[in-house]
């Protein structure tokens, strides 16, 4: 029961973000810049503080590399949700992550079964047909963002792979993308100067930081050694979902036909691939 009820949270969490962030872009005047620089800074105080309080003072690793592709993720993930709805970031977001996961195996050796091909082929149509032109299609700006934020997302999940303790590392990441976070705000002020922010966008830049992606993070990297590889894959499915359901309730966004068969389409195909172990030469991770 305790890594049922972790693991809703975690996928709760997840999805808040999504949450969190369309709610202060379109309801705020908080900028993404300023979103990104604040969240990321509120995860790394929270992160740093999870990671000292369970193992010490030497517990804060990470890479430039890594913190690199998880500033691009945030930094993407934020401009993304000024046009695009909770529920169509969210799916697009999830897509690509796997995809760029899945692709990246078959390109070191792994092979896939007939059915799991067809899931492949499945989830890239639902993504190709979301994108395509039509009335209820996204903007084709914030949906390269949304994409692009997955990709940078995936590569950070894969240089994670057996990179130690996962919160220690993630925490000094988190404190990596600081400087970039700033170095972000003050280009958007050079070049843009429509820099902005108020009380409300900065508490939601702040939640979605240290509580969402910070206790969040954690709190899912506590459940992950109790669960099969496919289980966490698999649970991870829920999230789009249940960021669709934030941004009817929280947002009163509305669900078009086209966003219910792509995510149908998406979340079936990954499905068909992760739910089963994969024929590999590299070992499931």
């Amino acid at each position: 029961m305790r890594i049922i009820v972790l693991t809703m949270l975690a996928m709760i969490a997840f999805a808040a973000n999504s949450v969190l962030c369309r709610l202060a872009l379109k309801e705020t005047s908080i900028d993404p810049a300023n979103f990104t620089a604040i969240r990321l800074l509120a995860g790394a105080v929270a992160l740093a503080l999870i990671a000292r309080l369970r193992a010490g003072a030497n517990a804060i690793e990470g890479n430039w590399l890594s913190a690199f592709a998880l500033f691009a993720y945030a930094a993407a993930f934020s401009f993304a949700y000024v046009g695009l709805s909770t529920a169509a970031g969210a799916l697009l977001l999830f897509g690509a992550v796997q995809v760029t996961m899945i692709g990246y195996g078959l390109w070191t050796g792994e092979r896939l079964r007939a059915w799991q091909w067809g899931g492949v082929s499945l989830a890239v149509a639902g993504l190709v047909g979301f994108l395509l032109p039509g009335l209820s299609a996204p903007p084709i700006s914030a949906a390269v963002f949304m994409l692009i934020a997955g990709i940078a997302w995936g590569a950070y999940s894969l240089r994670g792979r057996g990179a130690g303790d996962p919160t220690g590392v993630t925490a000094g990441n988190f404190l990596r993308t600081v400087p970039m976070a700033i170095t972000l705000v003050i280009v958007i002020a050079m070049t843009r100067q429509n820099l902005a922010w108020d009380a409300p966008g900065i508490g939601y830049a702040i939640a979605s930081g240290a509580i969402t992606s910070g206790v969040g993070y954690a709190v899912w990297y506590a459940t992950l050694p109790a669960l099969k590889s496919s289980t966490a894959a698999i649970v991870q499915l829920s999230v789009p979902l249940i960021a669709a359901v934030g941004g009817v309730i929280v947002l009163a966004e509305p669900v078009s036909a086209r966003l219910a068969v792509a995510s149908l389409a998406v979340l079936g195909g990954i499905a068909l691939v992760i739910a089963r172990p994969r024929v590999s030469g590299m070992r499931q991770q």
